[in-house]
């Protein structure tokens, strides 16, 4: 069955927090890209035609209503300001045959942020995460409900909760 992009959340840690720190959600995320890219490099000879890769780039772009609260979007605003790398982790929240998340881990440099405010009457901020080398393919431990949750909630019956959506801060400890 194909992954929905709906079971794909992403998280992100700034490289300047401490050991065993947290890793943080990016909170109303609307949605998110992965791409790829190989330059490819061609040369004519008399013999034919020669083409080899060239250089690569890996990138994410993001998109999500803008929260000034939030902690993942935060992290990301404040590492382009501080010009610092950032980790990201895009997780499938589908846990896998092995009983854990398959994930995409990738040390990134913020390209930019933008915030704007469309028709809609809501702020969005979106950015674009370069990716410093290759990305890894990895698992996590299964998350914590609440932060699935967070992602994605359950069915609820009438009075069964009080209060608003919960606004996710930290979510699991990064590997």
């Amino acid at each position: 069955m194909p992954k929905s992009g709906k079971k794909s959340i992403l998280m992100v840690q700034r490289t300047s927090a401490a050991e065993g720190a947290a890793g943080s959600l990016l909170g109303h995320l609307t949605e998110h890209s992965h791409s790829k890219e190989n330059e490819l490099q061609s040369e004519q000879t008399k013999f034919g035609r020669i083409v080899v890769y060239g250089n690569s780039s890996e990138s994410f772009d993001i998109t999500a209503y803008h929260e000034t609260s939030d902690a993942g979007q935060n992290a990301v605003v404040e590492a382009l300001d501080n010009e610092e790398q950032i980790k990201l982790w895009e997780i499938n929240t589908e846990l896998n045959e092995n009983g854990k998340h398959d994930a995409l881990f990738a040390y990134c440099l913020v390209e930019n942020t933008e915030k704007s405010s469309p028709t809609d009457g809501f702020e969005e901020l979106t950015s674009t995460l370069q990716v410093y080398g290759k990305s890894q393919k990895g698992e996590l431990d299964p998350l914590p409900p609440e932060v699935i949750e967070f992602a994605q909630y359950g069915f609820e019956t009438p009075g069964e909760t009080t209060g608003e959506f919960p606004n996710q801060q930290d979510a699991v400890p990064a590997e």
